[in-house]
Order: C-alpha cells, then structure tokens, then sequence
C-alpha cells in the first residue's frame, strides 16, 4: 500500500531519561505520566517537575521544514505559552524527526495537565496531532500526634 499522507506520530510521551547511543538510536528510561507531590499545607505550593518529553515523527510523503508546538494547559483549562520547536523532514520516506525536551515544570495545581502537540506552519498547515496527559496528585502531610 502506497503512503500518500504524513507526516505521522510515531510516539509522544513523558520520561525520567533520554539515551542518545553512539550509533543515534534512541533509549528511554521510566515512561511517566503521573507525579504525587507532598507538602505541609492544603494548597498545593508550586513544584518543579523533572522530566522530559520526547515527540517522534515519521516523515511519510512530506518533506522540508515545519514545526513543532507544544501547548500546556492547566487543570483548570488555562492555556500556557506555547514552546515552538523547528523540524526538518528529510528526503527518506521512514526518516523522522523528533523533539526532546528536557523540562523543569512549574505545577501549581492538581489535576490532569494536558500538553497539546501541533504539528505545522510554514507550507503545512498546522494540526492538533496528539495530547499528551500529566498527572499530578498532591497529598497533605499530616503530623502525627505525639
């Protein structure tokens, strides 16, 4: 069957660790998609989040220079600024491309938070092509009673 479309998403996903080996295969350690936060008091105090998020793409019929945006949206659906990443597909119909961005994420609420991929601009139109769900659940602790 002829590929006549593209490109395609391969995968999307949080992680602990990205392993780029001598010969450029990817290595992916702790697929993560929920966090549990611990603090003193009933609000949730802003946490910074560790991890990285890997995007990979397939190239299918398309070729040349587009983009990548990654949109955060809250628990409470307010959306974040936009992190742009430019990629090039090349002239190898399984050749992809990828984003991996190591993150520090400022969480500071709980809930599911969403990170929207798009994928587009320039000569391709741009088009919601996944979303990608971090949990984070926060747990109050309590002192026990002497």
């Amino acid at each position: 069957m002829p590929i006549t479309g593209g490109p395609y998403l391969t995968a999307a996903f949080f992680c602990d660790k990205v392993l780029r080996e001598q010969d450029g295969v990817l290595s992916t350690i702790r697929i993560v998609d929920r966090w549990n936060v611990n603090g003193p008091t009933e609000e949730m105090p802003t946490t910074i989040l560790q991890t990285n998020l890997v995007i990979l793409l397939k190239a299918g019929v398309y070729r040349g220079n587009t983009q990548v945006t990654i949109t955060p949206i809250t628990p409470s659906n307010n959306h974040l600024q936009p992190v742009v990443f430019p990629v090039l597909f090349e002239d190898i119909d399984e050749k992809g491309a990828g984003v991996i961005l190591p993150m520090a994420f400022p969480a500071q609420e709980s809930g599911v938070y969403w990170f929207e991929i798009t994928l587009g601009g320039q000569a391709l139109q741009p088009r919601v092509i996944t979303a990608i769900p971090m949990r984070v659940a926060y747990l109050q602790m309590v002192n026990p009673i002497p």
